[in-house]
């Protein structure tokens, strides 16, 4: 198994033990720490991210060329948009209907998801995956398997906070990856003296150099 899948599938399993908690089932119907996002938005979209990786291992191989991660990250058109875009709108309604039948139903979908994948994905061929949203172009599914990791220990981080719980530890090499995933990002969204500055001298850094 590769390193990226074994990573990955440690922050899910961490992601399904968050998404069981009951201070989640508590707070569902609470807005979340996300702008126009609900804590059942929040958790349906965080789930998504362990649904999506059995939904592109059963597509047909993608005719589209590959591209690296990085690319991936260069040409999406949802980093830094407006939240009223139709893809950020997509994005809240999928999560509420994801989650719809209650936080016990989702956690328990999760924890089986997670658990199938835990055969499924090691023994997973090397393959190209695209999903229909995207430009004309696939990535590797490591990479799609690294990208959700990302949107994974984001996520659980904004719904452990949105609930009042201590955002959930993940293995260091997983969140090395990601850091060095968004600060690749900021780098292109603020410049390479903003970040420099928001890293080494707080004194003249930017009031933000957010990569997402």
């Amino acid at each position: 198994m590769t390193q990226a899948r074994d990573l990955y599938l440690s922050v899910a399993d961490t992601a399904a033990k968050l998404l069981a908690a009951p201070e989640v089932a508590e707070g569902w119907d609470q807005p979340s720490a996300l702008a126009k996002l609900s804590v059942q938005g929040l958790a349906g979209h965080l789930a998504g991210q362990v649904f999506f990786i059995p939904a592109v291992l059963a597509e047909p191989l993608p005719a589209e060329p590959a591209i690296s991660i990085h690319e991936y990250y260069e040409r999406v058109s949802w980093i830094g948009s407006d939240l009223d875009t139709p893809f950020n709108q997509a994005i809240r309604s999928g999560g509420e209907q994801e989650a719809a039948d209650g936080p016990a139903a989702l956690a328990a979908r999760v924890a089986a998801c997670v658990e199938e994948l835990g055969t499924v994905l090691p023994a997973a061929p090397d393959r190209l995956v695209r999903r229909p949203t995207w430009g004309p172009w696939s990535i590797t599914l490591d990479d799609f398997v690294t990208s959700r990791m990302l949107e994974l220990i984001v996520h659980s981080d904004d719904l452990a906070y949105s609930v009042g719980l201590p955002t959930p530890e993940s293995p260091a090499r997983a969140v090395e990856t990601v850091v060095d995933l968004l600060s690749r990002i900021a780098l292109r969204r603020h410049g390479a003296t903003g970040v420099l500055r928001a890293l080494s001298r707080s004194e003249r850094a930017p009031a933000s150099i957010s990569a997402l």
